[in-house]
């Protein structure tokens, strides 16, 4: 996706979480990771807080309550809106003033996000009619019974419109959540966050992984050992041999495990690594095109010319403008 422009005010974008009761907790967590403060590490760009139909206490499905104190008048405040998971008994509707709401913050220009069965909330209020959409894998066939003008994909991990954005479900929260920092202020922003929560900032593949494959597998069939290794040799002319070698499998094998567990083969993986490390070093530094092709292990800057406009359709140079111009911006729009 073409990364978004960054604005000219320096005030931070207010994200605001819609809350329902029960709440689903770890939802709810992995927008406040993503958009809260993380300390003098990570400069401020956001600001995060929450808002119910109803204030006051609101119990979560974890077995404690949140003092919630703002009422869905946050949302007229907010630029992005997130409503991270959406519990109701079985067939019961979302309260029209929370829909009423949440089309209202849309129709003045604020970004609405639902989290895994924070779709629910999307269909209601009508801004998911006609348009792909994503939640979590068990809950995909309901919500294209209940709102059949949603194009329901119960493979993706997450569905970016620009406007509107949904995401399977739990995890992939902090997938969409990281995807949108991405967008909005650079991959190298979005690097920091994932490095303070000790996470990937892209995670590959389907969540259909996680809904049809074994629950689990030997121990040794892991990539992740491979992958640290690899993102530390990305100035290396590094290819499936050697991976395969480095793993102790041929690589028709190591291919396959790639497929199954990422969704993509190992040199997609790697070079959507490399196109990624470029982008935080066109963000960041002043180096040349040819320099960076090398320390991302592309070799020249010819070849990281097409390989970045085929990942982003456009060049490095244009990139770099326009990143590196308005990195100290703050919010998106």
């Amino acid at each position: 996706m073409t990364p978004r422009p960054l604005p000219k005010s320096p005030d931070l974008h207010r994200v605001v979480a819609l809350l329902g009761s029960p709440q689903p907790a770890f939802p709810l967590a992995c927008a406040s990771e993503v958009f809260g403060d993380h300390g003098p590490a990570v400069p401020a760009r956001y600001s995060f807080g929450v808002c119910t139909e109803h204030p006051g206490p609101v119990r979560t499905e974890s077995g404690y309550d949140m003092l919630v104190t703002a009422g869905l008048d946050a949302l007229e405040r907010a630029d992005t809106v997130v409503v991270p998971g959406w519990r109701q008994p079985t067939g019961a509707e979302v309260p029209p003033a929370v829909t009423d709401a949440v089309r209202r913050a849309h129709g003045r220009g604020a970004r609405i996000v639902g989290i895994c069965s924070g779709a629910f909330v999307l269909a209601a209020a009508g801004l998911l009619d006609g348009r792909r959409a994503a939640t979590h894998w068990a809950r995909a066939a309901e919500l294209a019974s209940r709102y059949p003008k949603v194009r329901v994909d119960p493979a993706v991990l997450y569905v970016d419109h620009g406007d509107i954005a949904t995401s399977a479900g739990a995890a992939a929260g902090v997938d969409l959540c990281l995807h949108l920092v991405s967008a909005d202020q650079g991959a190298a922003h979005a690097l920091r966050i994932a490095r303070q929560m000790v996470t990937s900032p892209h995670r590959e593949g389907c969540q259909l992984q996680y809904a049809e494959l074994p629950a689990s597998g030997p121990v040794g069939d892991s990539l992740a050992p491979l992958l640290d290794w690899l993102s530390g040799q990305l100035d290396q002319p590094v290819g499936v041999a050697d991976m395969a070698a480095r793993t102790g499998v041929s690589s028709r094998t190591l291919t396959r495990r790639f497929t199954e567990q990422l969704g993509i083969s190992p040199g997609r993986w790697l070079l959507d690594r490399r196109i990624a490390a470029t982008r935080a070093l066109l963000e960041e530094t002043d180096l040349p095109v040819e320099t960076i092709a090398r320390r991302v292990g592309l070799s020249s800057a010819v070849n990281l010319r097409r390989r970045f406009h085929e990942a982003l359709r456009t060049t490095p140079a244009a990139y770099r403008r326009q990143f590196r111009a308005n990195r100290t911006g703050q919010g998106v729009r």
